[in-house]
């Protein structure tokens, strides 16, 4: 298997439960642990023999999740390695589906035992009620099931990350290619639209084939459980206890009526400066005024440089966990051949350290995409000495992209250490719009994945259409005449509906968060930054709309609260000209 990026990382804390020499692959060695969890866990006679117990317990969790983990980012950094792929899958396919049967019969221990309720509410709500809606909806016909579910996101991945084009000679990854739609070339960048599109639209029975099979197999799961559909099903499942389907209609509703308009006007705008009738796919990336495009970086070792300076301006602390992880290898951040798309941060749950992966190619989206994995980072690591797992390892997903947000906007301040100031001030409008964007496109994913799993049946035909419909409800004024197949497939890029399918509706959320961080930055910066990282440091110990609130903001994402941030930042736009 090729080495991980990263060399070999200490537990954070000794163990006292796990043995210090074990193989977490071989699942004779890690099963006789279980059976001394169960056992132990019934005996416990007093609450400090329960609060212990449950350290123990999470001190075996950690250890599994990060021999998962390692496997993970392994086959995602060499999807090519035949010995990675098979690490991970053996994991995949022979411990997760043992473990997770024996972690709900010690959650229902738990969940029953006489002195569960005697535990501090204060330190434990959030803990027990997740716990009591894992072992309500488990069901143990569902693990294979999920076993299943798990491979063929691998071979998206597998699939996704094999592409390649001939482009003047050479072969290119996919997102190779994606930094020349920045050319100022319009004959150019519509030449690489087409390879790249039609190149994956190839593929596209291969990738229908493989979200059918998922889909399959979620509404056998929410079947099992005595869900009506999938959708239902993983609401519960992501433990989304403060908001509801209905609450991210009306999120989809909000989006459409204050910020597509503004969407609307930037493309209008757009498609005047670069003197065209119409605005195609291929000249949504480009400066409209025909600059080449920002290069912040020639190097990858360039942009975590000027990146680390951004931090050091920053705050200290921060700019401290950022060398931490650049000194222990933390971090693979450029494009390869063989390299999974996309970018994610995996925290290492017993060494407590995180880990960023990306694909950067010298764009300035890439050192967005860095800022955007560092807020994850620093989540992590301000959660560290926590030690129960699920509040260091798990905070709801909606907060943890308030952090990795927030840090884009924060860190967009002092854009000075990657360019000369007019490219500063492109930058970060190019930024903004980009959020303006996001909005939108959230809303598209979101509403696409309410459509599939409520729509049980459907033919492609009809998917194709369903997507279609929300491209034009969300999608703005872009002209896809003769590319129309093109567009009815577009959703096959999203890796999230293969994936993690319903994790995206985050971001939506988590964008109106960051904005008010961002708002409240221009009004006091350390206090805004401080009450920040004081979120960051409550993990996933308290209830969503109280983490919000910890961090300046409100859980809010209604027409209203939208409305207001979407004034802050035209008017933001406005400023930069």
């Amino acid at each position: 298997m090729s080495a991980l990026p990263f060399h070999d990382l200490p537990a954070a804390k000794a163990r006292r439960f796990v043995p210090a020499e074990i193989d977490l692959g071989d699942w004779a060695r890690v099963e006789p642990l279980f059976d001394q969890l169960e056992a132990a866990g019934a005996k416990c006679a007093t609450v400090a023999e329960l609060e212990g117990w449950l350290l123990d317990w999470c001190e075996l969790s950690a250890a599994l999740d990060e021999t998962g983990s390692r496997r993970y980012i392994a086959m995602t950094c060499h999807t090519d390695d035949a010995e990675a792929e098979k690490a991970y899958l053996h994991f995949v396919e022979h411990i997760e589906p043992q473990v997770k049967p024996r972690q709900f019969r010690l959650e229902k221990l738990l969940a029953g035992h006489p002195l569960c309720e005697q535990l501090p509410d204060l330190r434990y709500e959030v803990f027990l009620r997740d716990v009591r809606n894992r072992v309500e909806i488990f069901r143990e016909q569902n693990v294979p099931l999920e076993t299943e579910d798990t491979k063929l996101g691998q071979q998206y991945l597998k699939l996704s990350g094999a592409l390649t084009v001939q482009f003047r000679g050479e072969e290119k990854t996919l997102t190779q290619m994606g930094k020349l739609l920045e050319d100022p070339d319009r004959a150019l960048r519509e030449e690489v639209w087409k390879l790249v599109t039609y190149r994956r639209l190839q593929e596209r029975d291969r990738f229908d084939e493989q979200f059918e099979g998922l889909a399959r197999l979620r509404a056998q799961m929410a079947a099992n459980a005595g869900f009506a559909n999938y959708r239902d099903y993983a609401f519960r499942k992501l433990g989304r206890f403060d908001y509801t389907p209905e609450d991210c209609v009306s999120y989809h509703d909000a989006v459409a009526s204050e910020v597509v308009p503004l969407l609307r006007e930037l493309q209008a705008r757009r498609r005047e400066q670069i003197g065209i009738e119409k605005l195609c796919p291929w000249d949504t990336a480009c400066d409209p005024l025909g600059r080449p495009p920002l290069k912040p970086f020639e190097e990858v070792a360039q942009m975590v440089a000027g990146t680390q300076r951004i931090f050091d301006r920053l705050d200290t602390e921060l700019a401290g966990g950022m060398r931490q992880m650049n000194d222990l290898h933390l971090l693979d951040l450029d494009n390869r051949k063989g390299k999974a798309p996309g970018g994610y941060q995996q925290t290492l749950a017993e060494a407590r350290l995180p880990f960023i992966f990306m694909n950067a190619v010298g764009q300035q989206r890439d050192v967005e995409v860095l800022l955007h994995e560092a807020g994850h980072a620093f989540h992590a690591l301000a959660a560290r000495e926590e030690d129960l797992l699920p509040y260091r390892q798990s905070p709801p997903i909606e907060f943890c992209e308030v952090a990795s947000m927030s840090m884009e906007l924060l860190g967009g301040q002092f854009l000075e250490e990657f360019y000369a100031e007019p490219e500063v001030i492109r930058a970060r409008r190019s930024h903004l719009e980009g959020i303006v964007a996001t909005l939108c496109w959230v809303a598209t994913i979101d509403a696409f994945q309410h459509w599939l799993y409520t729509h049980l049946g459907h033919t492609r035909a009809e998917r194709a259409s369903a997507w279609d419909a929300l491209v034009v409800r969300f999608g703005g004024d872009v002209d896809w005449s003769g590319h129309e197949e093109a567009r009815s497939y577009l959703w096959q890029r999203q890796l999230h509906i293969f994936v993690v399918p319903f994790y995206y509706i985050e971001y939506g959320i988590a964008q109106l968060g960051a904005l008010q961080v961002w708002a409240n930055s221009k009004e006091d910066p350390a206090e805004a930054l401080a009450d920040y990282k004081a979120a960051l440091a409550l993990g996933g110990s308290r209830p969503l709309p109280e983490l919000f609130a910890a961090a300046g903001c409100q859980f809010r994402f209604d027409a209203e609260m939208i409305r207001s941030l979407i004034t802050l930042v035209r008017t933001e736009l406005q400023k930069l000209g």
